[in-house]
């Protein structure tokens, strides 16, 4: 990383029922120092009649290091072509907004349909690599990600990937492997807690890897996973800090490798969504400096 200093940037998660002039205004009223902005918040404002040169100007002097996400990278098949207009539109979109990168996650992102694939039941809709040997998952999905970085390129963009925890190819060496295959300078990824707790990882295998690799930090927490396929609606209500995670070791983890650069404090607690948005984001901001600064 060439970043001189390690930042705090505000999540849109933190106020997920907002809409993003209400994320733009935390941000800056509490000093945090740029914004992971939603895409489906920067549509939604689209969609009420704003235009592109209004966003543009709406987050201007806003320092964005990413916005999220491009889901379902493995798609392929009949599914391959609606994932490069779906990535077409969001780097179209990031561009408007000034971020610097994507972010980019596996399938699929229904956990009911991981459960039934693993249960032997029938599935319907999309199911992305299921059933598929991790040769054939690899092949694809790393295929996938050297396009989409191609495409990412011609923007400017940056491509920062994230494998969902109870998806395919959802660790650590996993995501590292897939980084390698694409063969792309513009791809590298996110160290999100939760993801790399519920796949098995330890903070222990987080301060191993490259730190070149690492685009952003996700601070999260959990309830206790004991295995099998995790259900983030339950694992991920919880106020980060209020976890079963020693958020302090993950951090000192990521610091470990070299690392500096933006965090980002990701937030799926529902009683905390529909509290005071500013007094939540203050106390997400206070627990970060805590730990990272």
């Amino acid at each position: 990383m060439s970043a001189e200093r390690q930042t705090i940037v505000l999540h849109s998660l933190i106020a997920k029922d907002a809409p993003m002039a209400m994320d733009l205004k935390i941000a800056a009223d509490l000093g945090y120092d740029g914004i992971e902005i939603s895409a489906a918040k920067m549509r939604a404002f689209l969609a009420a009649g704003w235009t592109e040169a209004d966003l543009a100007e709406r987050l201007r002097g806003y320092d964005i290091p990413g916005t999220g996400f491009l889901m379902d990278i493995e798609r392929h098949g009949g599914a391959e072509e609606s994932l490069w207009r779906d990535a077409g539109e969001l780097f179209h979109l990031a561009q408007i907004a000034g971020a610097k990168a994507v972010q980019a996650i596996t399938g699929p992102v229904s956990v009911a349909t991981v459960r039934a694939h693993a249960a032997g039941r029938p599935v319907t809709g999309y199911s992305g690599v299921l059933g598929l040997s991790r040769d054939e998952q690899m092949r694809i999905t790393a295929r996938n990600l050297a396009r989409l970085a191609d495409m990412a390129a011609e923007r400017g963009l940056i491509l920062y990937f994230e494998a969902l925890g109870w998806c395919p190819l959802n660790t650590v060496s996993d995501q590292l492997e897939l980084i390698d295959r694409a063969g792309r300078s513009n791809v590298k990824m996110v160290v999100d807690f939760w993801h790399c707790y519920v796949s098995g990882d330890t903070p222990e295998r987080i301060a191993r890897i490259d730190r070149n690799a690492i685009y952003g930090v996700h601070v999260c927490d959990s309830l206790r996973h004991d295995g099998g396929i995790p259900d983030e609606a339950v694992l991920r209500d919880v106020p980060t800090g209020g976890g079963v995670l020693n958020l302090q070791e993950w951090v000192d983890a990521v610091k470990a490798t070299g690392y500096v650069g933006w965090w980002s404090g990701e937030l799926f607690c529902r009683r905390q969504h529909q509290d005071d948005s500013f007094r939540v984001a203050a106390g997400m901001k206070a627990l970060m400096e805590r730990f990272v600064l």
